[in-house]
């Protein structure tokens, strides 16, 4: 427990009724749960809230075309939102609706203040209307050319290149993606905020609050708050699904309006069932707030919750965001998602295939707090989940619990060298790195604890001390009590990220882990359960089996059958045949065989796995990259690879690969490089491979 306890209330942006959740999204709600979790862990009172933005013309479209009402969609959608969810571990507080009474109640009172405060003025406007749909059509019903930068196929609201915020009225070459037909342009009312008015004050939030990146806070101050702010078009003429506005008869709030207010009444519904107090979360108590407000987002939607979002809730007077966390978008072994490709996946795909907590992890691996994109790189996936869960947090528990069955934990905690001790002392620099959303530091500082322990058990050798007899049993329940509480505390660590795998630990030795604090202190004299698998080793048949069914999903065919004997598979059976590769002999030709080599030229050659520790890009080169590799232990070397523009060093950290580890060191002039990465390149390919070892090979191994 923490000295002082924090109210902090935590949102993701709401997820659209209108589609399923797929492993895009999740980056958000896993990320969000992470850092409410380690809240939660360190004693605070934290609240994940969220709920289905339910309003909207796509609603209302797929309702009419699936031909039921737009209550009976919603009611579906949010069961198929809610299941996926729990799938991946995600736990909210509170899971509400935007199509309550709670957020028709907070819309109307948001809506008063605009008008108190003189904020509302109405007027024509030309919008793009649909003839064969019948319907007015939304942002994202438009598809055309870019106002300002001209680049095409961009939706009607905003353009993912250049970031231009536009009405679709204003789009070159429009096309209503409901008919595929060009829409006419016909005059509605709209009733629109006057942004202008609020720009002293959202300038001085966005730029001094300290509530935004700061890459952010520039965007902002280069693409809006240099110019005066256009007036937000607030509204929506009939026929539309939503909210009607009660002082304007026929016209509708448009969505981006009520889903934000979807944060108030997913807050009010809360506090109604837990007899809580909504003023203690969402007013200001004078200048200041009365709690902590966080809300994680995706860079696409961002000018919505930087600039209406806390217009909004300065004009009610509420309390404004202690910080928005911004995140970038998820691409799939370097690519946008695809259908054609088998990589558009659905969380409820994933989940018939793999281990959840895998991917919680992997993304935590990744996810630093900042607005860069994120790669699922599936082959790096598979590796990194077995090499370190499985190989390194597992392994520990896997080796050594089974010794302590009888006796439980060492009356005394041994001397281990300093190895708790450490690892405790480190507990400030983790909980540092989750605060700040920095998951990929907090993860290699873990890892490196779960390195040294697994270094120990190695030296200890207790599968010897087991053979030698009865003269080791003590000795032995010393080696296994340290290796078990060494895994405890890692599980604590990484609790936040893996809350399932923190509960199987708690089961085998301690108890629940209920608090960050157990992680400072080593556990004596206690049981010890009956180890049973934590973790399983990712398959390549199930990565195979995941991308077919994805394909099928997407109406395209698989290029290849996939086998189903490895468990949680689905697919061929494992007596059908794969389809008969078709390789290419163009790269062979280019590059003949070199000359024949016998066996002892060959064992010259020292080839080791090795693990990426750090990279970084050499700016005076145009082909290199500045690696720092760790064959095990404490050896690391530099070496230089010439593979900029094919791989990021953010890409490569943590990742294992093959060296060249007795190559003389040469000397170049950015420095001295100890190896050689092994990569393989040649007629016909498009970039650099990295050779990588099969799934469980650790740093330091040989290559025979």
């Amino acid at each position: 427990m923490t000295d002082l306890v924090r109210r902090i209330l935590v949102t993701s942006a709401l997820p659209y009724a209108n589609g399923h959740i797929h492993l895009g999204h999740l980056v958000e709600y896993i990320q969000t749960d992470i850092f409410v979790r380690f809240q939660k862990l360190r004693g605070h009172q934290a609240l994940y809230l969220c709920a289905d933005d339910t309003h909207g013309t796509a609603i209302m479209i797929r309702a009419r075309a699936e031909g039921r009402g737009e209550r009976e969609l919603i009611a579906a959608m949010r069961e198929a939102h809610l299941a996926d969810f729990g799938g991946f571990q995600i736990d909210f507080d509170h899971y509400g609706s935007t199509d309550s009474e709670a957020n028709r109640t907070h819309c109307g009172e948001i809506w008063q203040s605009l008008r108190n405060r003189g904020l509302v003025t109405t007027r024509d406007v030309q919008q793009l209307y649909d003839t064969t749909a019948g319907v007015f059509l939304a942002d994202r019903f438009v598809r055309g050319t870019c106002p300002r930068c001209q680049t095409a196929d961009q939706y009607g609201d905003s353009c993912e290149q250049c970031g231009a915020a536009y009405t679709p009225a204003d789009l070159v070459d429009p096309v209503s993606t409901l008919s595929g037909t060009r829409p006419e342009v016909r005059s509605a009312e709209h009733l629109f905020v006057t942004l202008e008015q609020m720009h002293g004050f959202l300038n001085d939030w966005t730029q001094r609050s300290g509530a935004l990146d700061p890459r952010i806070a520039n965007y902002l101050a280069g693409h809006f708050l240099g110019e005066p702010l256009r007036d937000w078009d607030i509204s929506r003429p009939a026929p539309y699904f939503g909210f009607e506005i009660p002082d304007a008869p026929g016209h509708y709030w448009y969505v981006w309006f009520d889903a934000p207010i979807g944060y108030l009444a997913a807050t009010s519904e809360w506090c109604a069932a837990h007899g809580d107090s909504f003023d203690a979360w969402w007013r200001r108590d004078g200048a200041a707030p009365t709690a902590e407000i966080h809300h994680f987002i995706g860079k696409d939607i961002t000018y919505f919750h930087t600039l209406f979002w806390p217009a909004m809730l300065e004009a009610a007077g509420l309390a404004l965001p202690k910080r928005v966390h911004v995140h970038g978008f998820l691409t799939v072994n370097g690519q946008k998602m695809s259908k054609s490709r088998g990589t558009f996946l659905l969380a409820r795909t994933y989940l018939d295939h793999l281990d959840p907590g895998m991917l919680r992890y992997y993304y935590a691996a990744k996810l630093s707090g900042g607005i860069d994109d994120l790669d699922l790189n599936l082959e790096e996936f598979a590796a990194k989940g077995n090499a370190d869960l499985v190989g390194k947090v597992v392994n520990l528990a896997s080796r050594t619990a089974r010794w302590l069955e009888q006796t439980g934990l060492a009356a005394q905690y041994p001397d281990d060298g300093g190895l708790f001790a450490t690892a405790a002392a480190d507990g400030a620099a983790i909980a540092e790195a989750y605060e700040a959303c920095d998951f990929a530091r907090a993860m290699r500082t873990i890892m490196q604890a779960a390195d040294r322990a697994n270094a120990y058990v190695d030296a200890e050798q207790p599968w010897k001390l087991a053979k030698a007899g009865p003269e080791s049993a003590a000795k032995l329940q010393e080696v296994a009590s340290v290796s078990l509480n060494l895994f405890r505390q890692i599980a604590v660590y990484l609790a936040p990220v893996l809350p399932v795998f923190a509960v199987q630990a708690g089961e085998l030795v301690g108890g629940p882990i209920t608090s960050w604090n157990e992680s400072q202190r080593p556990l004596t004299g206690q049981p010890v359960g009956t180890f049973r698998s934590l973790m399983r080793r990712i398959e390549p048949a199930q990565i195979e089996a995941l991308l077919a069914d994805s394909l099928k999903l997407s109406g395209t065919p698989p290029t290849h059958p996939t086998p189903s004997s490895q468990p949680g598979t689905k697919g061929t059976t494992s007596m059908e045949q794969h389809a008969a590769p078709s390789d290419s002999g163009e790269p062979l030709a280019a590059e003949p065989l070199a000359p024949e080599c016998t066996i002892d030229d060959f064992t010259k050659i020292d080839l080791r796995v090795a693990r990426v520790v750090a990279a970084e890009e050499v700016p005076e080169a145009k082909k290199l990259l500045r690696l720092t590799i760790s064959l095990g232990g404490d050896a690391t070397r530099t070496v230089f690879a010439g593979i900029k523009g094919f791989h990021t060093p953010e890409s490569l950290v943590g990742r294992l690969v093959v060296v060249v580890a007795n190559l003389a060191p040469r000397q170049m002039k950015f420095g001295l490089s100890e190896g050689m990465v092994a990569a393989a390149s040649g007629a016909g390919a498009t970039g650099v491979y990295l050779l990588s070892p099969d799934s469980g090979a650790l740093p330091g191994m040989r290559l025979h």
